[in-house]
């Protein structure tokens, strides 16, 4: 789901940074150092457009840095140790913003004195939440890609089927619709694939089945849970493709017509468009009409799980600026306030309109102006066009939404190091994975919680 976010990075940008980067505090050259894991090349050159107009502004020069997000936690603790950390860095995950957190490399109290200028309240609170240690910002919220359920309304419309935004409702629709050559619903079922565990991970919440409780206990073998398990393992062994499915081939299944639902993240909508040449829809109406799975498509964003299980809830990755401490506090505030106006914040933004919802909705003046402003930002890669020209007002309500329902595993019990452990090892898509060759969904979840505890005992 994160396919753009993670490419590889580009090689001529870091191999001519890198290391001026990392050498940035000593280089004499007192230049800012800002380190962005937008790492494209088209959000490269957008970047420095951006770094551009923040020094024809301000007179402060920066040097720009490409970090590929596989590399980060390597180069970060590099960097650290050799006392060279970047002043600001953009488009940290929240793993890595709680791994630095959890390192002391955060000034908190300059991203305080950041959000008090640009005003809490533009926010959405649950992206300050997610972003908070206690009383502590750790980070400015910028934008995030949510996690959806596409489904498509004809078929749903045709057999009397309500939005599948609930447990039931989703398992019903699955069960409706599995006929013929069309599966109920793809989601990712791979046990080396991080999708299965976002996947997974966006069930779970809706039903508030959590990783941990308060005091850092593992609950993924509690009723909830093993309930999330019951219903991903009807779902992957009953009305899903047969084997194993990954991001790649549940995409497939879906352009292809050959599926009812399909879990994927907000990065699918300008693909589903027709917007990139190498992922186009290939249905058979498809050929006729590019935008038929568009326009029959809808969009479940957060939802709820079994009954009495709660608010709806939504899985999604959250980005933010963070501030590291270092000496060039005021400059590096003046960075990330100018990132974050009227001035630089669209623009950033447009890189992938569907994949960064933004989580600053508007300004003081003015409380939805970003919000408004996402809804006409180009989207596409070989073709461009806003997604709300293409998408009906409550996709885009949906998608604007999602980071005002954003829950994530491990953060709110400031787990955040654990997460980041769980994520290399997978222990969630192998368990997954497991229930495909027979495993029961209460074993599934006791053989997940089992090595996640392994995993927290390793990290002391």
């Amino acid at each position: 789901m994160v396919r753009r976010a993670t490419a590889a990075v580009l090689a001529a940008v870091f191999a001519a940074t890198t290391l001026a980067g990392c050498g940035g505090r000593d280089d004499g050259s007192g230049k800012l150092v800002v380190w962005s894991l937008e790492n494209l090349t088209d959000r490269v050159r957008v970047t420095e457009e951006l770094v551009a107009e923040f020094t024809r502004r301000t007179g402060v020069e920066v040097e720009l840095v490409a970090v590929d997000e596989n590399q980060f936690s390597q180069m970060i603790m590099s960097a650290a140790a050799a006392g060279q950390l970047p002043d600001v860095i953009g488009a940290l995950p929240l793993t890595a913003t709680w791994q630095m957190a959890g390192n002391e490399l955060l000034d908190t109290r300059a991203t305080a004195e950041v959000l008090g200028r640009l005003d809490p309240a533009t926010f959405t609170p649950r992206a300050l939440e997610l972003t908070r240690d206690g009383d502590r910002p750790l980070a400015v919220p910028s934008d995030g890609w949510a996690q959806i359920l596409v489904y498509r309304k004809d078929l749903f419309a045709a057999a009397g089927l309500p939005p599948p935004d609930s447990y039931e409702r989703i398992l019903t629709a699955a069960r409706t619709l599995h006929r013929g050559d069309v599966a109920g619903i793809a989601m990712a079922t791979a046990a080396n694939d991080a999708a299965t565990g976002q996947a997974f991970e966006g069930l779970a919440v809706g039903n508030d089945c959590q990783l941990v409780d308060a005091a850092g206990g593992v609950t993924l073998d509690s009723p909830r849970c093993e309930r999330t398990f019951d219903l991903v393992g009807q779902l992957a062994t009953r009305f899903s493709p047969p084997g194993a499915q990954d991001i790649d081939s549940i995409r497939a299944t879906y352009f292809a017509g050959r599926s009812a639902m399909v879990v994927w993240s907000s990065f699918l909508l300008d693909e589903l468009a027709g917007l990139r040449s190498d992922a186009l829809p290939s249905c058979p109406q498809c050929q006729a009409d590019p935008l038929f799975l568009a326009r029959n498509s809808g969009v479940v964003g957060a939802l709820t799980g079994a009954p009495g299980s709660g608010e709806p809830a939504q899985y999604g990755e959250l980005t933010s600026w963070t501030l590291p401490v270092g000496d060039r506090t005021a400059q590096a505030q003046q960075f990330v306030e100018f990132m974050m106006s009227e001035a630089a914040y669209p623009r950033w933004l447009g890189m992938a309109p569907e994949g960064k919802i933004p989580a600053r909705t508007g300004t003081p003046a003015d409380r939805e102006l970003f919000s408004r402003t996402w809804d006409t930002l180009p989207a596409g890669v070989d073709t461009k066009r806003p997604l709300g020209e293409i998408y009906p007002p409550d996709t885009m309500r949906a998608l604007r939404q999602g980071p005002q329902s954003f829950r994530r595993w491990g953060f709110e019990q400031e787990q955040g190091v654990l997460m980041g452990a769980t994520l290399a090892e997978m222990p969630v898509p192998k368990a997954v994975d497991a229930m495909l060759g027979g495993t029961s969904p209460a074993e599934a979840a006791a053989e997940a919680a089992d090595d996640v505890r392994s995993i927290q005992t390793s990290l002391g």
